[in-house]
């Protein structure tokens, strides 16, 4: 079982490298303004990002039949040989470390992507204040170029 325990790692660990280096593409192609090919990446992210999930769920598992009464991996180690302990140590503190990067990573994409909406909302703001007419004449519904009254009135109806 404690083999199992130490593939599940190993793989663990190739998808976090696999998902560093995707959340790089992604950044390299936000930087290019290329919103087409990012969500293509996007997309593959979230497909990594489930796997894992799978991944750690049977990790877990695995994890509670060597010690039901362990919660995380760390908690069987004291129970393991030197030479697994060694091993599995060394899985673990590497996983947190690639974790740490994507975790940069992933905010560094975040900001980015934040910064190139506000840049894009800024501009269609922009557009649309000058688009919109400056003074309160505008065309009619039968086409011609009405002028409005700017004063303030009293509006009689009937209901």
């Amino acid at each position: 079982m404690i083999r199992l325990i130490e593939e599940n790692l190993v793989r663990q660990n190739k998808a976090m490298l696999l998902l560093y280096f995707l959340l790089e593409e992604e950044f390299s192609r936000l930087t290019q303004l290329k919103p087409q090919s990012v969500s293509q990446v996007e997309l593959s992210i979230q497909e990594l990002m489930r796997q894992v999930a799978a991944e750690r769920v049977s990790l877990r598992r695995m994890v509670a039949r060597v010690e039901p009464t362990a919660q995380r991996v760390r908690d069987i180690l004291p129970g393991l040989d030197a030479e697994q302990f060694r091993s599995i140590s060394e899985l673990l503190a590497r996983l947190d470390e690639t974790e740490q990067k994507c975790g940069v990573q992933a905010a560094k994409n975040q900001q980015m992507a934040m910064a190139l909406f506000d840049q894009s909302k800024g501009l269609l703001d922009y557009m649309h204040n000058q688009i919109k007419p400056k003074s309160t004449t505008a065309y009619a519904r039968t086409g011609r170029f009405a002028k409005g009254v700017n004063d303030a009135r009293l509006l009689n109806g009937r209901l």
